[in-house]
């Protein structure tokens, strides 16, 4: 069985994530999102919320399994067996930041990272402007799953 890690901050889940996600999910017998925990930030949704919330969204998808993790990637993707990190691309400025993890983390634990990337209408969507969008009263609804939209706009009612 192979096993694939989609980490990432989720806060919140948008319809990009979802896409990186749905693809994983016709090629890997199981997947794995992981919720990272960490401590030094102040997320819109904490980690259990984050995870609710991406449940509610991956629940079609039988070899999805969600869950949170603090700590090393490397540590977490041996826990859960995975043998492939995947991490979802929108530009350039993305795979800078994501091509150093993925060769830090093959020096330590020898993991491989695959790059997916997104499709062109995800590709200026990230959690921060959906929050920000959200927390000036604009509408979200075509940037996230409808679950998520009703949570955002709960917390920022």
């Amino acid at each position: 069985m192979i096993t694939a890690l989609v980490p990432g901050s989720f806060d919140p889940p948008t319809n990009g994530h979802l896409d990186v996600i749905e693809r994983c999910v016709g090629i890997f017998d199981r997947v794995v999102v992981a919720v990272i925990r960490n401590p030094s930030k102040t997320p819109l949704f904490d980690a259990s919320e984050r995870e609710e919330l991406l449940r509610s969204c991956c629940g079609s998808w039988d070899n999805v399994e969600v869950d949170s993790f603090s700590g090393l990637l490397v540590d977490y993707a041996e826990q859960v067996g995975a043998t492939t990190i995947v991490k979802g691309l929108r530009a350039m400025t993305d795979f800078d930041y994501e091509i150093q993890m993925a060769q830090m983390n093959r020096h330590l634990s020898g993991i491989v990272t695959l790059f997916v990337a997104t499709k062109p209408e995800f590709g200026y969507l990230s959690s921060s402007l959906v929050k920000q969008v959200a927390g000036l009263g604009g509408s979200i609804d075509a940037l996230v799953p409808d679950v998520v939209a009703a949570a955002m706009k709960e917390r920022f009612r």
